[in-house]
């Protein structure tokens, strides 16, 4: 598996890998941080996947006892070189509710006027992809998801809200996301959840996790 290998900062390490498109750098990302959490190389305390790279934070002072960073870089590259031609897990798929337009969606009709649409064909359109998790980023369990319909595709909004809703289904540029929690945004805004995105309280705080694939369903 071909990558880049640097410090980022004085604690972490950054492994950015390529790919013909996005989707299969993303893939790339995906199986490393699976075939790294399984490896449980000591120093690593943590690794966050992003759409091309990977962040391993480290813990210094057992990777020095391990050996050093050198040391830890030659092991990574162990790794990646054995799962090389491993795919990426397979997520867990998750239906997300949808309520599309009206107050919950307030962009939606402005975005099917753009875009040459119905109302109507925009949920469709919306509903009927596929979606994966790229990455979790922004705010806590705020998910960046690939598979946006090319057709839906629009740059952000030209001005940013001061609060978007809790639970905010929306998109912007070649991207989908929920928010999880009230916060500004600019993302157009298409429909809302009544599920709960992240709860810090919970075991598993956030609903989703990177590969997870996501099917939104209207609702009523």
């Amino acid at each position: 598996m071909d990558y880049e290998c640097w410090l980022l900062g004085d604690s972490a390490l950054l492994l950015r890998f390529g790919g013909a498109d996005v989707r299969s750098a993303n893939a790339k990302v995906h199986s490393a941080a699976a075939s790294l959490a399984a490896a449980r190389l000591t120093g690593v305390l943590a690794i966050a996947p992003s759409y091309a790279a990977l962040a391993l934070t480290l813990d210094l002072v057992a990777v020095d006892r391990a050996g050093g960073v050198d040391l830890l870089q030659l092991r990574i590259s162990e790794v990646l070189a054995v799962s090389a031609c491993a795919q990426a897990p397979a997520g867990r798929e998750v239906v997300i509710p949808t309520h599309y337009g009206g107050a919950d969606g307030p962009d939606l009709d402005a975005v099917a006027r753009r875009v040459g649409l119905s109302s109507a064909e925009v949920v469709a359109l919306h509903s009927a992809a596929s979606y994966q998790v790229a990455m979790i980023g922004f705010q806590p369990g705020f998910p960046y998801l690939l598979g946006l319909p090319e057709q839906l595709q629009l740059p952000r909004r030209d001005s940013v809200r001061a609060q978007v809703a809790a639970g905010s289904v929306a998109i912007a540029g070649a991207q989908a996301g929920i928010y999880p929690s009230p916060s500004p945004g600019g993302w157009h805004l298409l429909g809302r959840t009544a599920l709960t995105l992240f709860d810090p309280g919970a075991a598993a705080p956030s609903l989703l996790l990177p590969g997870d694939r996501v099917r939104f369903v209207p609702v009523r």
